[in-house]
């Protein structure tokens, strides 16, 4: 749900046409700074390109094609994030998203080999859990001239990269994957092989966020993908292993009115279920009705959730003094009807992603009970909703 980052599609184009007018995006796809970030009330003032493909009804998923593009859509993402480990247990967490973010077609009419009706978005995260740092890095770039794209090949592959950074992956609706991203001192280099099938959520994949017409998205995952790899931070080279989470979604509309921001839960437990759990959240700060999830069992069996099956309860609050955002920091979550009842804490609080739309994405700890029984686990929060008064 992303990506955060991100879950709401129209929030993305209106951040491209804040980037087209603030000059940001230029021809050699240069990386922002934090001092152009926006809340998201402010990225949803502006307007949406057009001609665009509503998510009215659920579909037919088809892998690996599914796996690509889907440039009928104003948005989508491939986003990765995951929870890893040396052999003698130093902890990171690592997230990369790619976004594609398509240009309404008055925006491309005109000839020249930088003209472009897709303009791809990446985010780059690492959490050391040890040192307590965040390494945070964001860059866009143009489809034209090969800068930027997403494709599937024949043979059943897909690739997905900005510049540097890839995403290669193989396979049907249990796939493998390779990513690679290098940005200052941080490089990664991981292979993420799924362990179950896919899960699609919602409606067998059509998930909804609101009640409006579009107000959806499509929306799988690869809850649990096992990973090893290495990770280089500075002249430090780590051979690293654990679990990823892989989540596609695309979609057209923004947010409805009333609602200000969600929080999302990715969370791998140690008795091999896998979360996702989604709460909207209104602009007077009540939940909304839309919220929703899906369980997915140790089998690759899956259900879905609504709002009615879960309560998720905010324990503690940490304050970016970057932002002056205040950020639930500490959860407890509880479906009786699965009986889970577990306590969500981040690895550590200082996990804020400082870019054109600031939002906190952060490696967290589980612990509590699954199926009645003692559980641990790991896995990433997404928090975009406004600050707390």
């Amino acid at each position: 749900m992303a990506k955060r980052v991100l879950l709401i599609s129209g929030l993305l184009l209106s951040i491209i046409t804040f980037l087209t007018l603030s000059n940001i995006v230029n021809d050699t796809g240069n990386s922002v700074n934090s001092d152009s970030s926006m809340d998201i009330q402010k990225a949803l003032s502006f307007p949406q390109s057009v001609g665009f493909q509503q998510v009215i009804n659920p579909r037919q998923f088809t892998f690996p094609r599914d796996h690509g593009p889907h440039p009928d859509y104003g948005i989508e993402w491939w986003y990765f994030t995951g929870n890893l480990s040396t052999k003698d247990n130093r902890h990171f967490g690592y997230q990369l998203t790619l976004f594609r973010i398509g240009l309404g077609k008055h925006e491309v009419e005109r000839e020249s080999n930088w003209s472009t009706s897709q303009i791809y978005m990446g985010h780059l995260a690492l959490s050391d859990v040890q040192t307590q740092k965040f390494y945070a890095f964001e860059r866009f770039s143009r489809e034209a001239l090969d800068l930027a794209g997403a494709l599937v090949t024949d043979s059943g592959s897909f690739h997905i990269w900005i510049e540097d950074w890839f995403v290669d992956g193989i396979g049907s609706d249990q796939p493998n994957v390779r990513i690679l991203a290098r940005e200052g001192d941080l490089n990664i280099d991981l292979v993420l092989e799924s362990s179950k099938p896919i899960t699609l959520n919602g409606e067998s994949g059509f998930s909804r966020k609101n009640r409006k017409i579009g107000g959806a998205s499509y929306y799988y995952s690869c809850t649990r993908m096992v990973t090893n790899g290495s990770l280089t931070l500075g002249e430090q080279n780590f051979q690293v292993a654990g679990l990823s989470w892989m989540d596609r979604e695309w979609s057209t509309s923004a947010l409805s009115e009333g609602q200000a921001g969600w929080d999302w839960f990715g969370l791998q437990l140690s008795d091999g279920r896998d979360l996702m759990l989604y709460q909207l959240i209104k602009d007077n700060g009540d939940l909304d009705d839309n919220s929703s999830g899906t369980l997915t069992e140790e089998t690759g069996s899956y259900q879905a959730l609504n709002s009615e099956d879960f309560v998720i309860t905010n324990l503690d609050h940490w304050e970016s003094k970057i932002s002056g955002t205040k950020y639930p920091s500490k959860w407890r979550i509880k479906i009786p009807g699965q009986g889970i009842d577990i306590t969500v804490i981040p690895y550590f609080k200082n996990q804020e992603f400082n870019a054109i739309i600031r939002y906190w994405e952060g490696a967290t700890s589980v612990k509590g009970l699954s199926n009645d029984r003692d559980v641990t686990g790991s896995g990433y929060v997404e928090i975009t909703r406004p600050a707390v008064k």
